[in-house]
């Protein structure tokens, strides 16, 4: 039997957990080893499963949330970037983020005075303590506040100058989640941001959602923000293996950045400037 025959036999086997992207052709695959636990939260199917290779691995509505081996480069990709380019980012808040990830690295930048993470489902968090707890060791942090409430309504009732840097940590822009990607919510964020605050905000796949990326840009630009960017770097575990974050300065772009003095898995000087660097086809 041919080695790729064997390989078929056991994608087909009940071991393994796939999400399928049918408009792009393509699916991904991960070997499970064990489930740790099923909930149909208020908002959403949440699962968790023991793989083979790559830690535990979080679902949220059957598509892939986290795993324990990844999901380091995408929570460094989603904090460190905005919070070096600002120069004191003291207040920040994060809209989604439920796994806490975003919060932990948050909370390794000394500068930071205080960090408001508001998340609509509490399970998720309550799931990532127990089950991701690596992530959530700085959750008892004094300057970690955590609030199970609507972020787009939260953010709509803010005060002005209210934060630094806001890290927009959300899922797919389907049903709810749709409402953080709208020029509205842009607005928001614009007006309780501080004089040269930043929004940071995951903005899917490159290469599959390349609309989406542009649309998010128009769309920062219409509500306010005097430049937009956007950051490229890998995902494994994410629809193609490539991830962005789009980032919008309510002043202008900073040509400068700090530099970390705390230990990272992934981002560093160099990542910093190339994760800048835009592919020819999104130009």
């Amino acid at each position: 039997m041919l080695n790729s025959d064997r390989n078929r036999m056991k994608l087909n086997s009940d071991k393994w957990f796939s999400e399928v992207y049918p408009d792009d052709g393509c699916a991904l695959s991960l070997e499970l080893s064990e489930k740790l636990y099923e909930e149909q939260t208020p908002w959403q199917k949440l699962e968790v499963y023991q793989t083979t290779k790559f830690g535990n691995l979080m679902l949220l509505d059957g598509c892939v949330m986290l795993t324990g081996r990844d999901n380091f480069i995408y929570h460094e990709m989603m904090t460190h970037p905005a919070l070096c380019m600002h120069s004191a980012p003291k207040k920040v808040l994060i809209i989604g983020g439920g796994d806490c990830g975003c919060l932990r690295e948050v909370l390794k930048h000394p500068i930071v005075k205080n960090v408001h993470q508001v998340d609509l489902d509490e399970r998720v968090t309550w799931a990532s303590e127990k089950y991701f707890p690596e992530l959530c060791e700085s959750n008892n942090d004094p300057r970690a506040i955590l609030s199970f409430t609507d972020g787009v309504v939260f953010i709509e009732q803010a005060a002005g100058n209210s934060y630094d840097v806001i890290i927009v940590d959300s899922v797919d822009p389907v049903g709810q989640a749709a409402r953080l990607y709208s020029e509205e919510f842009y607005r928001a964020c614009y007006s309780s941001l501080s004089e040269n605050g930043i929004l940071v905000a995951q903005s899917e796949s490159p290469l599959f959602h390349r609309d989406l990326i542009k649309s998010m840009q128009t769309r920062m630009a219409d509500a306010g923000f005097n430049d937009v960017t956007t950051l490229f770097f890998p995902q494994c575990t994410y629809p193609s293996g490539w991830w962005s974050a789009s980032m919008a300065f309510k002043g202008s772009k900073p040509l400068n950045y700090r530099t970390v003095d705390f230990n990272t898995e992934y981002y560093n000087n160099d990542i910093h400037l190339a994760a800048q660097a835009v592919p020819q086809f999104l130009r």
